[in-house]
């Protein structure tokens, strides 16, 4: 198996005719190219996106079955609308967007950007669509939940008396990866076959680089960029390797390079933080108390 996932790459996609997906932050980046793989392997993918204008553009691009619905993960009240008009089945959703390292900021609904976009807009979007879901959630997590000093700061998640750009980047990475964790237990708990998984991309040279707080880290991360990253459509291996392959709940997949930063996919590990089963609990009970989404009565196959 090692050797399959060593060599596996977009061609390996199996045909996904007759399945629906939905892929966040879909108009650029890993995003696109993931929905794009996944259009061109049969699936219908819809391209959920805050820019309907870049969205429609982006989806021009692709080959397939595609269509774009606007998706704020910054505003709770989009995405209960995105989750209200939802009918019929979903196969796989794919939490891919998110923000890195941006200056300090606050969502709609007054959360830190970062935390309130990459965990408590994919936690109430997913717990909202588990009802129409068969298959399989994937979250793009990052080796950023690794950084040291990495932490969930269930005292202060808004960071309000620590805030720097990175400190919230790797609390909202690390929570992406606590989410799947306690999703793929109560997912278990209730008898449903959907898996929830994580990936991260290594480092992929995207624009979401480009939006850092400080000019000396947007320079450095574009020297790195030049140096060390793989390019957008290796990135997004991890994500559709996650999406398709016959893998455990709760897998994490990554780059098989040096630091997994660059490579073919393959199972990774998680820092210790990242598999505390306690703190994915708590994490999961103050989500639904800050977004109002809780893990619905009735999931697909639940006994």
């Amino acid at each position: 198996m090692a050797d399959r996932q060593s060599k596996w790459n977009v061609s390996a996609m199996p045909d996904l005719s007759g399945r629906t997906a939905v892929v966040t932050g879909a108009n650029s980046g890993i995003g696109l190219v993931t929905a794009g793989a996944l259009a061109g392997a049969g699936a219908h993918v819809v391209l959920a996106v805050r820019d309907e204008g870049r969205g429609r553009a982006a989806a021009a691009t692709l080959r397939g079955s595609t269509e774009v619905r606007r998706l704020d993960l910054a505003d709770l009240a989009s995405v209960k609308e995105f989750a209200a008009g939802w009918e019929g089945p979903l196969d796989l959703l794919v939490n891919n967007a998110g923000v890195m390292m941006v200056p300090r900021g606050r969502t709609k609904d007054g959360f830190e950007t970062q935390f309130g976009t990459n965990h408590l807009g994919h936690f109430a979007l997913t717990n909202l669509l588990l009802p129409h879901l068969a298959d399989r959630v994937v979250t793009v997590s990052s080796g950023a939940h690794r950084w040291p000093g990495a932490a969930i700061h269930f005292d202060d998640l808004n960071l309000e008396r620590r805030y720097n750009p990175q400190r919230a980047y790797s609390q909202s990475k690390l929570a992406n990866l606590l989410f799947t964790l306690e999703l793929q237990r109560r997912l278990t708990a209730a008898g449903s076959p959907v898996r929830a998984l994580a990936a991260h991309p290594g480092w992929a040279a995207t624009n979401l680089q480009s939006h850092a707080a400080s000019p000396v880290t947007r320079a450095l991360m574009q020297a790195g960029n030049r140096l060390f990253a793989q390019d957008d459509r290796a990135g997004a291996l991890p994500t559709l390797y996650a999406a398709v392959a016959d893998l455990p709940g709760a897998s994490y997949v990554g780059p098989d390079g040096l630091g997994e930063l660059r490579g073919a996919p393959a199972l990774v590990g998680r820092s210790p933080a990242a598999s505390d089963a306690e703190a994915a609990r708590r994490l999961w009970t103050v989500s639904e108390e800050l977004t109002g989404v809780a893990f619905p009565a009735a999931v697909a196959g639940d006994a």
